[in-house]
């Protein structure tokens, strides 16, 4: 199974080098040590260290660490007391290296001066002896080299969960904002023919009786309108890779009498964002018109140059009041901000006229 908690083999294996030495100090008679008890306990201590590694696959709750801790000192003064070759001193190293995973430095150091304390103190007379002198220097040296192990890995733990979530965050940013292109798209698309659904079919109702090849008119153009909706969603679902504006803006204003469109310029050196920004803004202004302003005359007028793109729409309508501030219009300063562009609108009882100006891609 794999394990996220750094370290996490650490005691486990030492228990083992603790249960092979001991074993072999029995047998050759190096120790008094009552080798089930011995072997009991060391299984004990491995148990308890894979459960809670299976349990808590990161970090241990503070409260069940110290209970766990409590037990591992417990089990280590029992070892101790049936040990006759001294082994399971080296096991102390133990009590401050997991303790630092959960309780931090300062918690880890003082119990490994505790621990270094407890073993001078069981040891008559080190003192006066080379080989106890040696093994309190070494017991010295193995908490140094685990609270350093501990120290290393804590940060290496922080460290990964901080980069999951930073990646979780990245993540949650992307996803928001393919959900506000999604919505934008979905607006500006629907929104747009929708509108010009209700218009022709309100049409077709007004001149159904007074002149019926009008009114069949107007529902033939609903219909073609309709289609265009459909293609222009299946066209949102696949990525779009190439765009050409000045064909977009023909098929937007094509069937539309009341509205005019007007291209200077060339599309060359503007990124495709900005002309697909531009394309939308067009949209999102003719939209507009025929909703609220109830306008009879739309100009849609295009000016590219080298030094930036330019859309204005104007209406001769009475006006978009509050409308003026929705979510279509977020959306375009949005999608126009993306390009470096502004959006400037002017709005009164006698017209609407929206400006949207993005810099060429070169000078953006």
């Amino acid at each position: 199974m794999h394990m996220s908690r750094p370290a996490y083999w650490v005691s486990p294996l030492l228990c083992v080098a603790v249960l092979v030495a001991g074993v072999y100090a029995a047998v050759s008679g190096l120790g008094t040590t009552t080798l089930p008890l011995f072997v009991g306990g060391l299984v004990v201590l491995v148990v308890v260290d894979l459960a809670e590694f299976r349990r808590y696959p990161v970090r241990t709750p503070k409260p069940v660490a110290a209970a766990l801790l409590a037990v591992r000192a417990a089990l280590y003064a029992g070892l101790a007391l049936v040990d006759g070759s001294g082994l399971v001193r080296v096991l102390l190293v133990l009590v401050p290296f997991t303790a630092y995973f959960a309780f931090g430095r300062a918690v880890a150091f003082g119990l490994a001066a505790l621990c270094l304390a407890a073993a001078v103190v069981s040891v008559p007379d080190w003192y006066a002896h080379v080989e106890r002198v040696s093994d309190l220097v070494m017991l010295a040296v193995g908490l140094v080299l685990t609270l350093t192990m501990a120290a290393v890995a804590v940060r290496e733990r922080d460290g990964r969960i901080r980069l999951q979530e930073s990646h979780r965050t990245v993540a949650e940013l992307s996803a928001a904002a393919e959900r506000a292109r999604v919505a934008r798209d979905l607006h500006d698309d629907l929104g747009h023919h929708l509108t010009a659904i209700v218009v022709l079919l309100e049409k077709a109702s007004a001149f159904h009786d007074r002149e019926p090849a009008a009114a069949k008119a107007a529902v033939l153009d609903a219909e073609q309108s309709a289609r265009r909706a459909l293609g222009e969603v299946r066209e949102s679902v696949r990525s779009l890779r190439s765009f050409h504006l000045l064909a977009a803006l023909d098929e937007l204003v094509a069937g539309q009498d009341e509205v005019t469109l007007t291209v200077s310029g060339s599309p060359d050196g503007h990124a495709v964002g900005a002309l697909h920004a531009l394309y939308r803004a067009a949209q999102e202004g003719i939209t507009n018109a025929r909703r609220h302003a109830g306008a009879t005359r739309i100009a849609v007028a295009v000016d590219l140059d080298a030094e930036r793109a330019r859309l204005a729409v104007a209406d001769d309508g009475r006006g978009m009041g509050a409308a003026a501030e929705g979510f279509g219009l977020l959306g375009m300063r949005e999608r126009v901000a993306l390009s470096g562009g502004r959006v400037d609108l002017a709005s009164t009882s006698s017209g609407t006229r929206l400006t949207v100006t993005i810099p060429a891609a070169r000078t953006a």
